[in-house]
């Protein structure tokens, strides 16, 4: 029995069936001899369409020419697509499994059966990226082995290298059953993708944390094994490393993770960061002077998470102290630093102090960051400096031009916030007199507000100027 494929069905197919290079096996099959009697010689093509046969290995089909340049197809073993191959074609296509199916799914897994993976391919459903995370989830939380679901999922989602949260519990997996050369093995493979790691990678560390010195035996040979493979996971490890330990509160084994790895200012400054978000005023000092004892000089970045934290809590005069030490140590100050100090001087109505700041900041050359303007705008309508806030935004727009759209509009949005749709109104409208194009947004709850609270009149002299401005601006396009 002959069967024809068109071009067209052929490609349709050898792209639900993408595999590696490596990982197709050939098989020897009787190609059809030529029309003159002799042996029949193939260019071969590139797609190439793997296929199974009931109970039997791989077979390939392949798009060849023969000698006098017409295209046919062949199926190996006298290649029909038989019950394994429509399997796996459904599988690509067919439904996501449902939550009894991924129940089945697991159950299967913890059996070791040794007819796993056909019991599996014979299920013809698809996994959601969801789906895959929570069979993993199960397989590490009780210890069992995901090699034969890895082997699975190569077989119906090629693509799940993509997803790093699946790439690094396949990691954990091998984590917690002690097989640091299989996970030295994947490692290779996933640095072929360029897959990057996050902390759940990692999760089998913490589970040892009631012993330390454990903790940090795993810990070392986690590195080895990162060390040797190198490439995106080691790069991408070892930060998840460092952060997952951060999170925790583990600063001893972040810090263990670097001393074992690289003292790196940016591995130094995750550690920093966590500190700080948990206002850890004492931590992030000491640190510091830790960077600078290992010869790791602390950047600007660096300074302006300890600066946050301690402006965030009232902390002004270690601040301006810091701040100090910084410009004394030739670390340059940018327009964040600056924004930390305008932000809490806003925030406790010290606007001269602010403005002292921003002063130095514009000497420096530095253009200041949108949020900026927007600490001193709030700054002002909470303490009910209205009239202040708006002779800032006229002042404002126009020495920075490019800020001048959001500057109106955030004015406009507090008034409207502050149950004055109407002082909304007449921001907006000048802004537009002056051929500024308000926030959309902020337009439409503006507009909105004038209707719900009967300024119908008002409502619709916005309305008619925007759309004048609107298409005024059509115009101009043309």
């Amino acid at each position: 029995m002959t069967v024809r494929w068109s071009v067209a069905a052929v490609r349709q197919l050898s792209g639900k069936f993408r595999r590696r290079s490596g990982d197709v096996r050939r098989c020897s099959g009787n190609f059809p001899a030529r029309s003159g009697g002799g042996p029949a010689t193939f260019r071969r093509g590139p797609t190439v369409i793997p296929a199974m046969s009931d109970g039997g290995p791989v077979v390939v089909r392949r798009i060849f020419r023969d000698s006098n340049g017409s295209c046919r197809s062949q199926i190996s073993k006298l290649g029909l697509l038989t019950s394994r191959c429509i399997s796996s074609f459904a599988m690509v296509n067919g439904p996501y499994a449902t939550p009894k199916q991924v129940s089945e799914i697991i159950e299967l897994l913890r059996s070791g059966d040794s007819e796993t993976e056909s019991k599996l391919l014979s299920m013809s459903v698809s996994l959601s990226n969801a789906s895959v995370i929570e069979i993993l989830r199960v397989l590490n939380s009780e210890k069992v082995s995901a090699l034969c679901f890895l082997k699975y999922m190569r077989e119906i989602i090629p693509e799940f290298y993509k997803n790093s949260d699946i790439c690094s519990l396949v990691i954990d997996n091998c984590g917690r059953l002690d097989d640091y050369e299989t996970m030295r093995q994947l490692l290779n493979e996933f640095n072929v993708y360029q897959v990057c790691l996050n902390e759940k990678a990692f999760g089998f560390l913490p589970v040892l944390i009631s012993s330390k010195a454990l903790t940090k035996k795993c810990i070392w040979r986690v590195v080895e094994v990162l060390n040797q493979v190198e490439g995106s996971c080691l790069v991408s490890g070892v930060r998840a490393l460092i952060e997952m330990f951060s999170v925790l509160g583990l600063y001893e084994m972040a810090k263990y993770v670097i001393k074992k790895t690289e003292r790196k200012v940016s591995y130094y400054n995750i550690l920093i960061k966590e500190m700080c978000r948990r206002c850890d005023f004492k931590g992030p000092r000491d640190l510091l002077v830790e960077m600078r004892q290992v010869g790791c000089e602390p950047i600007t970045l660096t300074y302006n998470y300890v600066l946050g934290v301690l402006c965030k809590n009232g902390q002004d005069a270690d601040a301006c102290e810091l701040l100090e030490e910084m410009l004394g140590r030739n670390c340059h100050p940018d327009a964040i630093t600056y924004e930390i100090f305008i932000v809490y001087s806003c925030r406790v109505g010290k606007f001269d102090v602010a403005f002292n700041f921003f002063n130095q900041m514009v000497k420096r050359g530095l253009q200041p960051r949108l949020t900026t303007h927007a600490a001193f705008i709030k700054g002002y309508f909470s303490c009910y400096r209205y009239e202040d806030a708006y002779k800032y935004v006229v002042l404002s727009a126009d020495k920075y031009k490019s800020s001048s759209n959001m500057l109106y509009s955030l004015l406009a949005s507090l008034h409207d916030k502050n149950n004055n749709p109407v002082m909304a109104k007449n921001v907006l409208s000048e802004m537009m007199k002056i051929g500024l194009r308000p926030n959309v947004s902020v337009y439409r709850r503006v507009l909105k507000h004038l209707h719900t609270s009967r300024q119908e009149h008002m409502a619709k002299c916005l309305s008619s100027r925007y759309s004048s401005l609107s298409l005024g601006s059509s115009v101009e396009a043309r």
